[in-house]
């Protein structure tokens, strides 16, 4: 499968943006998906996933209540809601795709990702 993910941009501390993944293939509702971030000089770190139905999910703490991670299989498409976002938030936003239907918090559980999109949170 290929990823694309859009939506990212400049935003104000307690502002929103919604992301968006897109994905290629007819075989999108097979793949958990997951949203992965890095900030400049830090490690990736994982945000959220949500497994091939949408049922499940899984949220790092510190973004618990403010993203919310969903999936429209018809559309092929996974998004990332984020509410009340703070500077600490700033980073490049990776999609990634996992074989299986659970999502993971690990990089390493996920063999597909899409190119990154830019969340900039100025105070």
């Amino acid at each position: 499968v290929q990823l694309q993910a859009s939506g990212g941009g400049l935003v104000q501390t307690g502002g929103s943006l919604r992301l968006s993944c897109a994905a290629s293939g007819r075989t999108f509702s097979s793949y958990a998906m997951g949203w992965f971030r890095q900030a400049p000089g830090k490690e990736r770190e994982f945000v959220a996933a949500t497994s091939w139905s949408g049922g499940e999910t899984l949220y790092r703490d510190s973004v618990k209540g403010r993203f919310t991670i969903s999936r429209d299989n018809a559309k092929n498409t996974v998004y990332l809601q984020l509410n009340n976002l703070k500077s600490e938030d700033t980073a490049v936003y990776y999609c990634a795709g996992r074989d299986g239907p659970y999502g993971s918090s690990s990089s390493t559980d996920y063999a597909h990702w899409g190119q990154g999109t830019l969340v900039t949170v100025s105070s």
